[in-house]
């Protein structure tokens, strides 16, 4: 299950970010509303875990626009400001949960489990594809039923293929999913990582199935050797 965290405050956005990459979700921070907002208006997220306060659009404008073109996205609002009437404001402009700073990051994950707690939650951490199986819980990869031990990064590039079956991924399209960069022309961390994917998921006579689309980006699809 893929969640986003809209956050400002670098401390506390990594601190999200690794406590719910640990319990096994996909996690994508963005630092302003408008940032926020494009990834979750053009990426599959289950949950956004929104401040109130943000850079440019605030978690309220977020909001009010996420109810507008996802109306089912699941929204857990963060606020420092304690009156009941803050608060409100937050639930009535459609989030599902609101919690207010200082908060414990168990209460946090309890809430996130709660919210997305449905029956098809259990087939949604599993990703599968050519011979590839992804479980988003365990981190566990295989090809063929052979294991292979992948970084954080070459995980997350590979269920980002895998969401995204015989699609052609643009390099900003991966590096804005993974790495959560907006625009890098100088950056060749996407080549970069792609090359590692290939290397460890290839084996002599099946290469690993991450195709090239020479000017454009990037393709799952059977290779040949």
């Amino acid at each position: 299950m893929r969640i986003l965290v809209a956050e400002d405050e670098a401390a506390i956005a990594d601190f999200i970010n690794h406590g719910l990459s640990a319990e096994g979700y996909a996690v994508t921070v963005a630092s302003t509303g408008d940032d926020a907002l494009a990834l979750a208006l053009s990426e599959d997220f289950g949950l956004v875990v929104l401040d109130r306060m943000l850079p440019g659009r605030d978690g309220i404008e977020v909001l009010k626009a996420l109810r507008v073109s996802k109306p089912d996205l699941r929204v857990i609002m963060l606020t420092a400001r304690t009156e009941i009437d803050d608060r409100v404001e937050g639930l009535d402009a459609g989030a599902v949960d609101n919690m207010t700073k200082p908060y414990s990051f168990d209460e946090l994950a309890a809430r996130v489990r709660a919210h997305l707690r449905m029956p098809s939650q259990t087939q949604s951490t599993r990703l599968e594809a050519l011979g590839i199986e992804l479980d988003l819980l365990t981190r566990r990869v295989t090809r063929d039923g052979i294991e292979i031990s992948l970084s954080s990064k070459e995980f997350d590039l590979l269920a980002y293929f895998l969401r995204h079956p015989a699609n052609v991924l643009s390099r900003e399209q991966i590096l804005s999913a993974v790495w959560g960069y907006s625009h890098d022309p100088g950056t060749n961390i996407v080549e970069v990582y792609v090359s590692y994917l290939r290397r460890k998921l290839g084996r002599p006579g099946s290469p690993a199935p991450i195709l090239t689309v020479r000017s454009v980006g990037y393709r799952l699809a059977p290779t040949r050797a």
